[in-house]
């Protein structure tokens, strides 16, 4: 789960042409050539806030994401620009001290996550641009976060596994941006291959790769146009209520460390210990990680049909035992569920705002926009956007 709207961008230019834009700005400020890394935004198949619950989540990298030059620039200060703000910013990397809501708070917090790792990071020069959609859910902040740990890994070749980038990420977004998230956003970024999606084991951070061939369908986010903050109180109190389930179910559960540890038999044993505050948050994560697996299954047996449905079941639970949906996406996902040509609709991410991910036929495209933005229209005087999403590669140099 990430800050979203922190970083606004470009509406979708083709990946050279981002990467040439790039190049040309780094050079126009610093007169250098830069080292340009790439790391891309990520949807989620299934498994919805199970995450931070050591649970089972289905990711995706996308062709979407945030691409960041750099250059050493020989000073112990590092100095920045924002293509998407237009924005310079400068710190000295022995005086760090991260803004709450800012762009440049991603890369000091990065920075002093590697130097609290030993690696001798020295001032450089950096320049960042991307193409994710403002609020899409598609994980920009997450993005931004592996393509700097990426950038400054290769720039000095520190040659820092993927993984730990992947943890650096995450505890950026802890310390430094005020959101608990899980790993499922950086570990996508860094680990996404093409045409597959991760089946990813979030207490061991290992994960399998699912091929993903849709045949004649293909995913198509719908973004409703509201804004979220997980930054905001509603993220962390669903967060908390799972592990206050957890302290609650433990004398019963002895061996369990988490709600993962339990199966949906147990689900029964379950609502008699919790509060009934308590039950429905605890239910959605133990049935969303079933789902997870048997998601999995089904796109290994071309199952394009259960995998649908498996989203919609996803959806009823995220938005009537999690509370995590809202008005405009749950009248999103209901009128794609109703047309025949979609096998499946949910919301995605965190909630109360951003996008629903939704399996198409590709032959329907025109008619499925139009059917929703005429009613979206209708019902919220705000008209949604259309992203269409291909499955492709993890963070990388270019």
């Amino acid at each position: 789960m990430s800050n979203d709207k922190l970083l606004t961008t470009y509406p979708s230019p083709l990946t050279s042409s981002m990467q040439s834009q790039l190049s040309k700005t780094f050079q126009s400020y610093f007169a250098t050539t830069p080292l340009v890394a790439f790391a891309p935004g990520r949807i989620n198949l299934i498994g919805e806030h199970t995450d931070y619950q050591e649970g089972f989540v289905f990711p995706a990298a996308v062709s979407q994401g945030i691409w960041v030059g750099i250059q050493k620039n020989g000073l112990t200060v590092c100095r920045l620009y924002s293509m998407d703000f237009a924005q310079e910013f400068s710190f000295e990397l022995d005086f760090i001290s991260p803004k709450n809501g800012h762009w440049a708070t991603y890369v000091m917090g990065m920075c002093a996550l590697m130097k609290q790792s030993g690696y001798e990071v020295a001032g450089f020069d950096m320049v960042i641009g991307g193409n994710i959609p403002v609020g899409s859910g598609l994980s920009s902040s997450a993005a931004l976060s592996v393509a700097i740990g990426t950038a400054i890994s290769g720039l000095f070749d520190f040659e820092i596994p993927k993984k730990n980038i992947v943890l650096y990420a995450q505890k950026s977004e802890h310390l430094y941006a005020g959101v608990k998230c899980g790993i499922m956003d950086p570990y996508a970024s860094a680990f996404g291959a093409e045409g597959k999606a991760l089946l990813l084991d979030c207490r061991n951070n290992t994960h399998v790769e699912i091929p993903v061939d849709l045949g004649d369908f293909s995913l198509l986010l719908v973004n409703s146009k509201v804004k979220h903050s997980l930054a905001d109180s509603a993220y962390n109190k669903r967060r908390e209520a799972c592990e206050e389930s957890v302290r609650h179910l433990q004398a019963e559960f002895p061996e369990m460390l988490t709600l993962r540890d339990l199966t949906i038999s147990d689900l029964e044993k379950v609502e008699k210990i919790l509060p009934t505050t308590l039950f429905p948050k605890a239910k959605h994560v133990i049935t969303e990680c079933a789902r997870v697996h048997e998601a999995a299954a089904a796109l290994q047996s071309g199952d394009l049909k259960s995998f649908g449905k498996l989203l919609n079941a996803s959806h009823q639970s995220l938005s009537q035992d999690f509370e995590v949906s809202c008005p405009e996406l749950d009248f999103l996902a209901e009128k794609a569920q109703s047309l025949g040509y979609v096998l499946g609709s949910r919301m995605m991410g965190g909630g109360f705002g951003g996008c629903t991910i939704n399996l198409v036929r590709k032959t329907e495209y025109h008619d499925f926009q139009s059917i929703l933005s005429d009613a979206y229209s209708r019902q919220f005087a705000k008209s949604p956007d259309f992203i269409p999403v291909a499955i492709g590669d993890g963070a990388r140099l270019v």
